[in-house]
């Protein structure tokens, strides 16, 4: 028997903060998490996206505030009380144990019938593409495998929200990019609500239905992936949601919401996002810079040309500094030392904060 489509269950925090001692891990702050959808907290190491995480599962008691799980307030409550299930980095398999009696060892322990909970054991496998893998020990599964049975172990329990802490970092890059399609459609077939943590913005723009970016403890910006990528509200947004060339430019005037922007000898409207009139920073998406002939646009000289298989990688000097460009013209190419002009497009390109 597969496991069945459910309701995940809404998360809200409010005003939740975590201290060790003079330490702030996690400053007070406000997060709702709507029932069935993917949000992923997204972060360099020690900005407190891990504290947060188990705070909700209750690995962490907070603070100041409250934890709310499904309209419940489980914020004093220990982890086996919340209805929530955590899939750890390291996946935390029992060598010793098949991968059955692994999946089934929280139903076990919380009293089920061995047979029950074998069957239930069984359904959570198939559930995860591991049908007829139950006798074997972890050993005997490669590493997407074992990443497979701690998301059964987990999703066996049934519980209202999932927590995943880093799951694809032990695996290689093409593993990986299987293994957060797998888990996105897992999701997406069970409904269940994910919380879900990495420090890896291709992996979380892939799998989320909203992204919370944190830096220093709090929440920098939280949104839509295609929100947060082609709007960063500042400068560390953009260069953390993807590669950014942060130029430096000039506001020449505002009006109708649009703003005339400056940068070197190019001029643009971009939509007004609350700067003055006067120095300004643009973020530039790598693949929204143009390279034409000399003469046109921005002057600049190729430092560096990468062939990357389907996309050109170019490192161009200008008097703005190193600008990065990933062009999808494998076929026209430029060398190092060639002078050229820089254009860009309408797209990609964003005043944001310093």
């Amino acid at each position: 028997m597969t496991l069945q489509r459910r309701s995940g269950a809404e998360v809200r925090l409010e005003g939740i903060g975590k201290r060790y001692g003079a330490v702030t891990a996690v400053k007070p702050l406000d997060l709702v998490i709507e029932g069935g959808t993917l949000v992923t907290l997204l972060g360099p190491s020690g900005c407190g996206k891990t504290t947060l995480l188990r705070m909700i599962a209750g690995l962490e008691l907070p603070s100041e505030g409250r934890i709310f799980i499904g309209g419940r307030d489980v914020s004093r409550l220990p982890a086996g009380e919340r209805d929530v299930s955590l899939v750890f980095q390291s996946y935390a398999l029992f060598p010793h144990m098949t991968v059955g009696e692994n999946v089934a060892y929280g139903l076990v322990s919380s009293g089920m019938a061995r047979r029950a909970a074998a069957e239930r054991a069984a359904g959570a496998l198939e559930s995860v593409g591991l049908a007829g893998l139950g006798e074997r020990l972890p050993s005997e599964l490669s590493g997407g495998q074992q990443q497979r049975v701690a998301v059964a172990r987990a999703l066996v329990l049934e519980p209202a929200v999932l927590l995943f802490d880093e799951p694809l970092s032990n695996l290689d890059a093409r593993l990986r990019r299987r293994m957060r399609d797998e888990i996105r459609e897992l999701q997406q077939r069970l409904g269940v609500t994910v919380v879900y943590v990495t420090h890896d913005q291709s992996e979380a723009l892939a799998v989320s239905d909203r992204i919370v970016v944190m830096r220093n403890a709090e929440i920098a910006q939280a949104g839509a992936p295609d929100d947060l990528y082609e709007r960063p509200v500042d400068v560390f947004v953009a260069g953390f949601m993807g590669e950014a060339n942060v130029l430096p430019a000039r506001v020449a005037a505002i009006a109708g919401g649009e703003a005339s922007v400056a940068i070197g000898p190019l001029e643009l409207h971009l939509p007004y996002r609350g700067l003055a009139v006067g120095p300004a920073s643009v973020a530039v998406r790598p693949e929204a810079v143009r390279i034409g002939p000399p003469g046109t646009g921005l002057a600049g000289m190729v430092a560096r040309a990468t062939y990357m298989g389907a996309v050109m990688e170019y490192t161009i000097d200008t008097a703005l500094g190193a600008v990065f460009v990933v062009s999808g013209e494998v076929g026209r190419t430029h060398a190092a030392g060639e002078s050229v002009g820089l254009t860009l497009a309408g797209r990609g390109v964003v005043l944001v904060r310093p």
